[in-house]
């Protein structure tokens, strides 16, 4: 019980990083339109204020009202990374991973494969219990920013990782998603 506990506490704890790790990086206070000028920051568009409201609501755990806004943002800015990887880290909780890796595809078809962006992508890979594809991914980003603190965390869980854990010792069976 107390393992579960701990790993539940990490587990939210990486989650609430991920995303508050998203609003400190370049590419959170503005968005961009279709061919490439600034929307404005936080507040100036309908999308960047759905983005801050699903980090709001994702941090206090209400997923369902964070995938709300994280949808609703990129449904008003398909060019939203903020709103792609927000919709992306809701994915992971739920553990729709197919659904998540085609978020995160989304947001690095757009920004390119930034350091941010490739940690929160690595750590995608960590949840579905593909630790090779999370070194590379985190090895990737560590190359790229070697001092940034949240990077290092993950690549630290990484090699603690015990994926029995994180599902009670029954982990799921794969799920498998259409390559459209």
């Amino acid at each position: 019980m107390r393992l579960v506990r701990r790993d539940w506490v990490l587990g939210a704890t990486v989650a609430a990083l991920m995303l508050s790790g998203c609003a400190t990086d370049e590419y959170s206070n503005i968005e961009t339109g279709s061919v490439g000028e600034p929307l404005g920051v936080l507040g100036g568009s309908p999308s960047a204020e759905d983005v801050a409201q699903g980090r709001k609501f994702f941090g206090a755990g209400s997923y369902g009202l964070a995938e709300q806004h994280f949808r609703r943002a990129v449904e008003a800015n398909p060019n939203s990374v903020s709103a792609w990887v927000g919709l992306a880290a809701y994915y992971d909780q739920l553990k729709r991973y197919d659904l998540a890796d085609k978020a995160y595809q989304r947001a690095l078809s757009l920004h390119g494969r930034q350091p941010l962006l490739l940690n929160n992508y690595g750590y995608h890979y960590l949840l579905r219990g593909n630790k090779g594809a999370a070194r590379k991914i985190l090895r990737e980003a560590e190359r790229k920013a070697p001092d940034d603190p949240a990077i290092q965390h993950n690549l630290a869980l990484l090699e603690n990782w015990s994926y029995a854990d994180q599902f009670d010792g029954v982990p799921e069976k794969p799920r498998k998603f259409d390559r459209r």
